[in-house]
């Protein structure tokens, strides 16, 4: 079970390359948490295209799009380049999903995360969830609507 809406979301700083970490403080306006399992499958490269194809729309609305998974930084460089993924990617992967855990989306058996989608608000409270099954791409209209509410 995810991370309840009306819950405080978790701080939490993680690389979004080699060698710079990203931190939810940073940002002013909403975020939208994607979290998915991996780099490279084929649900999670529809889904973050999906995503940053609605890029325009979310930075209209003064929203910032950050993807998690468990994958490294230099994973991440790769698949964002070949991808074209116009947002940052971050790796929760030392120690392995800890921002995962910190939300209630890591899956421990299989050691991914959850395919779920996190809108946080200026007072970094959740205020829209949804978890989604592995094989299915929930798509941006959800967590863009949610955006909308906020303003």
């Amino acid at each position: 079970m995810a991370l309840e809406v009306g819950s405080p979301a978790p701080e939490f700083a993680l690389l979004a390359t080699p060698d710079q970490r990203v931190a939810l403080s940073e940002f002013d306006g909403p975020v939208v948490l994607i979290f998915y399992p991996a780099d490279w499958s084929p649900v999670c490269s529809d889904e973050l295209s999906v995503f940053s194809a609605a890029g325009k729309l979310f930075h209209e609305r003064g929203a910032q799009l950050l993807g998690i998974s468990v994958d490294g930084a230099w994973c991440h460089e790769a698949y964002k380049e070949q991808r074209n993924i116009g947002f940052p990617l971050l790796a929760d992967f030392n120690p392995k999903g800890a921002v995962a855990q910190l939300y209630d989306v890591y899956r421990e058996h299989d050691g991914t995360t959850e395919r779920a989608l996190f809108v946080i608000d200026r007072e970094k409270k959740i205020t829209w969830s949804e978890v989604s099954p592995l094989g299915v791409n929930p798509g941006a209209d959800g967590a863009l609507r949610a955006v909308e509410a906020l303003s």
